[in-house]
C-alpha cells in the first residue's frame, strides 16, 4: 500500500482481534465509555466577548513553546494507542498530519514494543513527525513491576521522543483483567528515573485527574510536566468494563461511573500550587473553546484524545479537517477576546464562571 492509499484508507480494528490495544480502541469508537454524572467544568466557564478588539483576525498567533521547543499551535495529540499493525498505522496518521499542522503529538503506552521489540515499528512516529514535540508513554506502575531505566529510555528510543511521560492509572489497572496494581513506592523510583533518564520526564493521569497537592510532591520529585487529564471525557473504567468478564467487577463499575476531579478544576487547582510548572490540560476537550478555556485556567498546552479518534480512523483528509477546526475555533475566541496571542489567553481576565 502506497502512502497515498494509507492516508485514505479507514482504519477501524476487527472485533475478533483479541488483542488489548485493539479493543481499547474498538471500544472507544463503538461503545459509551464517557463517564457519567461528570463533566470538565470546563461548561462552567464563558468568556466575556469583546467587541472592539483592536486585531486584525489574520495576525491572530497560535505559536509558543513547551519546554524550550517551539510550536506552531498550543495543542497536543494526547496518548492514544500502538502495539499492533492497525493501531501502529493509526499512529502513523496521527503523526503525519500533526507534524503538518503544528500539533505536538504523545503516543500510547509502549511497554508492548519493550516487552515484543518485533511492535517497536508500530511506535516509531518521529519518521512521519521530524519537526513536532514527541512524547514517549509508559505506566509508572512498570517501575514495580522490573522495568528499569534502560526500558523507559527504550521506549524514549523507539518513539524517537523529546519528552517521556509517565501514565497514573490505578482504576483502570484494577478493573483491568490483567491489571498491575501494585502502585507503592512510586515516588521515590519517579524521582530516581528522572535523575537518570536523558530525557524530560513528565505524569499524566488517563481520565480522573491530577489534584495540586500531588501535582507539587510530582514537581519537587524532578518532574518536567503535568498532563491533568481529568474526568469528563474517556472514562477507563467503563472502557475495561467492557474487557471484563467477572460479574462483580463489571457492575462495579457503574458505581465508579462519575469518579475523578473534573479537568478544569484539575488546571486550577495545579497551577495555583505550581505557578512556574509545564502544564498540559486534557480530559474531556473537543473544541478550540475548550482549549482556550484550559488555556485561560492556566495550561500551557491543550490536549485532545478520544475527541479526534474517529477522524483519526477515517483519513488523512478527516483529521487534518478536525485539527484545523479546532485551531479556527481556538482563534476565533482569541479574535473575540482581544487576545492576539497565546500568552494574551494566558492572561486574560475576559474568562469568567457562568452565573
Amino acid at each position: 500500500m502506497n502512502e497515498q492509499e494509507r492516508a485514505g484508507k479507514r482504519l477501524l480494528p476487527e472485533v475478533a482481534t483479541g488483542e488489548r490495544k485493539l479493543e481499547h480502541v474498538r471500544l472507544c469508537l463503538e461503545q459509551n465509555v464517557a463517564g457519567e454524572g461528570i463533566t470538565s467544568g470546563l461548561e462552567k466557564y464563558a468568556f466575556r466577548h469583546h467587541p472592539l478588539p483592536e486585531l486584525d483576525f489574520e495576525e491572530v498567533c497560535l505559536d509558543t513553546a513547551f519546554l524550550g521547543k517551539k510550536m506552531r499551535t498550543p495543542l497536543l495529540i494526547s496518548s492514544m494507542t500502538g502495539g499492533s499493525q492497525t493501531t501502529g498505522a493509526i499512529n502513523e496518521r496521527l503523526a503525519r498530519v500533526a507534524n503538518a499542522r503544528g500539533w505536538a503529538l504523545g503516543v500510547g503506552s509502549i511497554r508492548a514494543a519493550v516487552e515484543q521489540p518485533e511492535l517497536a515499528s508500530t511506535f516509531d512516529v518521529r519518521r512521519w513527525a521530524p519537526d513536532i514535540p514527541v512524547i514517549a508513554n509508559l505506566g509508572a506502575v512498570q517501575l514495580n513491576y522490573g522495568f528499569s531505566t534502560a526500558d523507559f529510555q527504550r521506549a524514549v528510543d523507539i518513539a524517537g521522543a523529546d519528552l517521556l511521560v509517565l501514565h497514573l492509572n490505578t482504576l483502570q489497572e484494577v478493573f483491568q483483567p490483567e491489571g498491575n496494581t501494585n502502585f507503592s513506592g512510586l515516588y521515590q523510583r519517579i524521582e530516581s528515573l528522572c535523575l537518570e533518564l536523558e530525557v524530560p520526564v513528565g505524569v499524566k493521569e488517563v481520565g480522573f485527574g491530577i489534584d495540586g497537592m500531588t501535582a507539587q510532591r510530582l514537581y519537587e520529585a524532578g518532574i518536567s510536566f503535568i498532563d491533568v487529564a481529568g474526568a469528563g471525557g474517556t472514562s477507563w473504567v467503563q472502557v475495561e468494563k467492557y474487557r471484563n468478564n467477572n460479574p462483580v467487577r463489571r457492575a462495579a463499575a457503574e458505581a465508579f461511573a462519575d469518579w475523578g476531579i473534573p479537568t478544569a478544576e484539575c488546571i486550577q487547582d495545579v497551577r495555583a500550587l505550581n505557578p512556574d510548572g509545564a502544564l498540559i490540560g486534557s480530559g474531556g476537550l473537543y473544541t478550540g473553546v475548550d482549549a482556550a478555556k484550559a488555556l485561560a485556567l492556566g495550561a500551557d498546552l491543550a490536549g485532545f484524545g478520544r475527541s479526534l479518534l474517529e477522524s483519526a480512523v477515517t483519513s488523512d483528509e478527516a483529521l487534518s479537517e478536525r485539527l484545523e477546526q479546532v485551531e479556527f475555533e481556538l482563534r476565533t475566541v482569541m479574535f473575540g477576546i482581544g487576545a492576539g496571542s497565546i500568552a494574551d489567553v494566558k492572561q486574560t481576565e475576559r474568562l469568567v464562571e457562568r452565573r
